[in-house]
């Protein structure tokens, strides 16, 4: 049941972009779960039930565990069991029932113009693995995708000649999204001339982004080629792939572009989401303003 788990963490780290100690309090809030359960005779998720989920909060209640360390369990538990109907591992969710407090959004962390430039300069084009390391950071950024949107997609899903990708978000909704003309000689570059180079075991492979297996690049592998280049470049900022997906909301708004846009783009389905990149604009306005204003300290 554990690989499960870590299946999970490694789908918040790097779609979700959540600090370590957030990501190391759901790993412990699941692994206590799984202890209780495995106490129970249960040894697969399939088998877990709302009775479970039930006996064990109602449990931790008795023992007087705060109401917060609670509510935390709770959105541990739930977020959880609705990445494994997501990912198809379950069939249902046994949480359903469970009610969870409405989390304030954070603001999302973003990198600036030139921290971006010098990640997206990082990958060695003319070498393989670096021509396809440079396509997907300038297709992240220049597209907004989740990671998971990036290591689905299939060659297909590219019309570089009309300048636009198909990519498929969350609930399978479809959108269309430009692409700058510098992503599309990139993106053009690998698949032409590189490509082929990574395909292993067969030319036939749907995939738009190859790892080193010879098959679908996947989360994981794209986090650690994400990982190695900010170390690289001393990016001294916390980052993660979703930093990306941020940066490019945050500086299209920066630059004038209205709010309905980014979301289509985004694929939000609510705009209170969109709305978030407008405050780290207004951030980053006040910080010009403090360091720029000759009586902004007085």
């Amino acid at each position: 049941m554990t690989s499960e788990l870590q299946s999970f963490i490694q789908f918040l780290t790097t779609e979700r972009g959540l600090s370590r100690n957030t990501l190391e309090s759901y790993e412990r809030d699941l692994l206590q779960f799984v202890a209780y359960l495995e106490m129970q005779g249960v040894t697969n998720w399939r088998d877990t039930g709302k009775v479970h989920l039930g006996s064990y909060l109602s449990q931790l209640k008795t023992l007087g565990r705060a109401s917060a360390t609670l509510s935390r369990i709770r959105v541990s538990l739930r977020s959880f069991f609705q990445y494994m109907v997501k990912e198809r591992l379950l069939d249902s969710d046994p949480s359903v029932f469970i009610e969870v407090p409405k989390l304030e959004k954070r603001i999302p962390k973003v990198l600036s113009i030139l921290e971006v430039e010098k990640l997206l300069e990082a990958p060695q084009s003319e070498q393989v693995n670096g021509a396809r390391d440079k396509a997907m950071l300038e297709l992240l950024y220049a597209t907004g995708i989740r990671v998971s949107e990036l290591v689905a997609l299939n060659i297909a899903d590219v019309n570089l000649e009309m300048g636009f990708i198909r990519c498929i978000g969350k609930a399978e909704k479809e959108r269309m999204i430009p692409l700058s003309g510098i992503a599309i000689r990139i993106i053009d570059t690998y698949i032409q001339q590189y490509r082929i180079k990574l395909l292993k075991r067969s030319v036939d492979e749907e995939a738009l982004f190859i790892g080193h297996l010879g098959t679908r690049m996947t989360r994981q592998g794209f986090w650690k080629i994400m990982k190695r280049y900010a170390l690289e470049t001393n990016i001294t900022n916390e980052i993660t792939p979703h930093t990306l997906r941020h940066s490019f909301a945050a500086h299209l708004i920066e630059n004038g572009a209205d709010l309905r846009s980014v979301q289509e783009m985004l694929g939000h389905s609510d705009i209170s989401s969109t709305q978030l990149y407008v405050q780290v604009t207004k951030i980053k306005m006040k910080d010009v303003y403090n360091r720029a204003h000759p009586r902004a300290h007085l």
